[in-house]
């Protein structure tokens, strides 16, 4: 198997489990270069990772070596920068959101699908062990007839982490707690039991932080497949729990804590697969094993050697956003709101 070309953009804090992934796959794929307007951001990547960095994007877009892209810029630069890349040959892998909205998502995925570029997105929780044994189950039709389905994402973030210019807010990052914490832990949600149908929620902004977007939010929700259940996600939760998933279905029930799966189903004994809780909750967003990402980005270079879309599909994350969408539309009017059909 052949190793593909790999650039990146942005060095700041989210290349770290990329770049420890990308060091296991290195049978897999070789880092061609590193880029960040920040040249200080330049140096400590080749310092930290020993990879090289580039001086500019236009370098790593014209490099024939480079057949895929890892972008890992704020939101706002991601559009502009994907289709930078699809437009010079590259595939993408766009770390989360797609963009700030489902529209923008939708007229991106839209047009790098139609260059016929592979376009994933980096929903590593979808590549978790627990994750990965429940979806199994679920497929397989153990937990029988969806009932119950609610996810909880009380986490922390610091003064510290609230510092960096433009964080928390719209012109920088698009949304808050939901598009850029809870998103990830939702989305799985989501690709495990499928779409939602219609939503009644409530967000707030609290006075801990001089941000503009969310940082509370909660809601209730029916899914397509007929269950029904709850969201509750906010940053404020001081020091930071893990992020649970539970699912109840007529044949046993299932929950999914951090990388913790316990799957109870009538008539057999408790299955626990535990692959670890601290799951990036607390003041610390990277403390977590980059193992996910590592299988993450081994699907996505499998999908561009074969040219199919990979498993965390920009398409498939299409979804996430409708939900968001629709919650904050929920919130602002006070009513319960449809969730349209994301793709």
């Amino acid at each position: 198997m052949r190793r593909i070309g790999v650039g990146i953009v942005g060095l700041g804090n989210a290349v770290k489990p990329h770049a420890a992934a990308l060091q296991a796959l290195a049978d897999r794929a070789t880092v061609v270069g590193g880029w960040s307007p920040s040249a200080s951001r330049r140096t400590q990547f080749a310092a930290t990772y020993a990879l090289p960095a580039v001086d500019s994007l236009d370098a790593l877009l014209a490099d024939p070596k480079v057949e895929a892209l890892l972008v890992l810029t704020p939101p706002r630069t991601h559009t502009e920068i994907a289709l930078a890349a699809a437009r010079a040959g590259k595939d993408v892998l766009l770390e989360k959101p797609i963009d700030v909205d489902h529209a923008r998502s939708k007229a991106l995925v839209e047009a790098i699908e139609g260059m016929g570029r592979v376009f994933g997105v980096v929903f590593q929780h979808r590549f978790r062990e627990g994750a990965i044994a429940l979806r199994e189950a679920l497929r397989g039709g153990a937990l029988g007839e969806l009932l119950s389905v609610s996810a909880s994402i009380r986490w922390w973030r610091s003064a510290e982490y609230f510092a960096e210019h433009g964080r928390g807010t719209i012109a920088r990052d698009g949304g808050g707690v939901l598009l850029t914490q809870a998103i990830h832990t939702l989305d799985l949600m989501l690709d495990l039991v499928g779409p939602p149908q219609r939503v009644s929620a409530l967000v707030r902004t609290s006075p801990l932080r001089a941000i503009d977007t969310e940082d509370i939010a909660c809601a209730t929700v029916e899914y397509r497949c007929g269950a029904v259940g709850v969201i509750d996600a906010t940053s404020v939760a001081f020091p930071g729990y893990p992020e649970r998933v539970e699912i109840a279905g007529t044949k046993g029930s299932a929950v999914l804590a951090a990388e913790r799966l316990e799957l109870n189903l009538q008539g057999a004994p408790v299955r626990v697969i535990d692959g670890g809780s601290a799951g990036g909750g607390g003041a610390d967003p990277m403390a977590f094993s980059p193992d996910a990402h590592r299988r993450l980005i081994a699907d996505f270079l499998d999908a561009v050697e074969a040219r199919r879309p990979p498993l965390a599909s920009a398409r498939s994350a299409l979804a996430i956003h409708a939900l968001i969408d629709a919650m904050l539309d929920a919130s602002r009017r006070g009513v319960a709101v449809e969730v349209p059909k994301s793709a």
